[in-house]
């Protein structure tokens, strides 16, 4: 299976402690140069830039199609038009993408696409998490992420937890 990541799943996902999941559930994962770049953008240790750094199952790649990738740039930031032209490019089966443009951008091409509540779900399924309520609890206290209510409820419906 080839998966292609964006900068928000690996920088969350190391937030929290469980960049391990990534491995676990994905024997590798390739990266744009410009997500490599937002991880150690401006010189400092961002969380999951270590990590990727250690990670010999996380492979770097140069993109070639530069006309997407500036198509994409009207409504994207680098790394997210740098992530799907990469997909597109080795076709990839699943795009690791939280942020809302960029996951719709990745739809309308065609792929399919993945977030940070959707990792953490299926590594509940494959019994590598008892429980995602933590895990959703630190991705908004500790990490910052934005997660709405909505998306928080269903999860634990979906996860078979009490919703509260």
């Amino acid at each position: 299976m080839i998966i292609v990541s964006n900068t928000s799943p690996l920088t969350n996902l190391a937030a929290i402690g469980q960049f391990f999941l990534l491995r676990s559930l994905f024997s590798e994962i390739f990266i744009a140069e410009g997500v490599w770049d937002e991880l150690n953008a401006e010189n400092q240790r961002w969380p999951g830039s270590e990590e990727v750094a250690a990670a010999d199952w996380v492979h770097r790649k140069r993109i070639k199609n530069f006309p997407l990738v500036n198509a994409l740039r009207q409504d994207l930031d680098r790394g997210e038009a740098e992530t799907i032209a990469l997909a597109i490019e080795i076709n990839a089966d699943l795009v690791l993408l939280d942020e809302r443009e960029g996951r719709y951008s990745a739809q309308r091409l065609g792929l399919k696409v993945a977030g940070i509540v959707g990792i953490l779900l299926e590594a509940k399924n494959r019994q590598l998490l008892g429980s995602v309520r933590s895990y959703l609890d630190a991705l908004r206290h500790n990490a910052g992420f934005y997660l709405k209510d909505s998306l928080y409820r269903t999860a634990l419906q979906l996860a078979g937890e009490a919703i509260e």
